[in-house]
């Protein structure tokens, strides 16, 4: 049988990828919401910069570490939102193979920092409210950019194999990815060889990221609201314990579709795909979209200052 006919991709130049397969005809309609939820998305997370740079009475740990989010992410989200739009608008679907390790890495590698900072700042809540006096002393400046790049470096570290990995395999099958942008399990699946290196790998990386993240997410919100009930008034009660509700809301938008579309992907035969990949843009958007108002806007300090830039008081 004659070979002509069969195209050869061990070393694929570029890959393709397909946006969300099976919603095609959708495409133009779906991108709507999303673009508008990636233009809040970066308009929040900017302001929440622009804020805390101009205002010298927020240059404190909490707000140095929601700035490290909100640079976060920014990151995260346009590492794959841009090229999605120009998916569904201009049916620019092509992505170079070494573009697409490096959107890989950076959207891996950011989704674990961002995991990172919510420890951080879930650190820094319990602080602040179960040890008032010490806040000072433990959160130093110097404390806080010893935890970011701690951060940083777990996050990068623990990413670096991904690109390795996938670069080294063949590629003989095709070079269509159905997705909408470079998830490793994704492209590995493409290659021609045995991956189960690269699931054991993820799964590792998955697990021990969310799970040890989590586990100390969950002390820290234990002991705050053990404290929050020990508050002398009801009232201080109500305002602390709603500040925490809605903490836990935007860690359970980023860690509740993360696990779940991470574990169907790999393990979900009989989920549509489409689902799946509905159920990923809305874990890389919903919270950059939610975290410059729930850890921003809710903040009063940084409502009082966005209030006055706005609101111009009579002399």
């Amino acid at each position: 049988m004659s070979d002509s006919n069969r195209t050869d991709f061990t070393n694929p130049s570029t890959f393709i990828l397909l946006g969300i397969p099976g919603l095609e005809a959708a495409h133009i309609w779906i991108s709507i919401p999303f673009c508008a939820m990636y233009a809040i998305a970066v308009l929040g997370n900017f302001t929440i910069l622009f804020i805390v740079k101009t205002e010298p009475s927020l240059h404190g740990p909490m707000y140095y570490f929601l700035c490290m989010l909100a640079v976060t992410d920014l990151v995260m989200s346009t590492s794959t939102v841009p090229k999605m739009l120009s998916i569904f608008w201009f049916n620019s679907r092509e992505i170079d193979f070494s573009a697409c390790l490096t959107q890989m890495y950076f959207v891996h590698s950011f989704s674990t920092m961002e995991s990172g900072m919510l420890v951080a700042m879930a650190f820094d809540r319990y602080v602040a409210i179960c040890n008032p006096l010490r806040y000072s002393t433990i959160l130093t400046n110097s404390a806080v950019v010893k935890i970011g790049l701690a951060v940083l470096l777990r996050s990068g570290i623990l990413t670096l194999p991904y690109p390795f990995l996938v670069r080294r395999w063949p590629y003989c099958r095709t070079n269509i990815i159905p997705h909408f942008y470079c998830a490793h399990i994704a492209v590995v699946k493409l290659a021609c060889a045995d991956i189960r290196i690269n699931s054991y790998y993820g799964l590792f990386n998955l697990f021990s990221v969310i799970g040890m993240d989590v586990f100390f997410i969950a002390v820290s919100y234990t002991l705050i609201l053990r404290a929050i009930f020990r508050l002398p008034t009801k009232d201080a009660r109500l305002k602390t314990f709603g500040t925490c509700i809605s903490h836990l809301c935007a860690i359970s938008a980023l860690y509740i579709p993360d696990l779940f579309s991470s574990l169907m992907q790999r393990f979900g035969h009989n989920v549509p795909l489409h689902f799946l990949i509905l159920i990923t843009i809305v874990y890389q958007l919903v919270p950059p979209m939610l975290h410059p108002i729930i850890y921003g806007v809710r903040t009063k300090q940084i409502r009082d200052r966005l209030l006055q830039l706005f609101i111009h008081k009579e002399p």
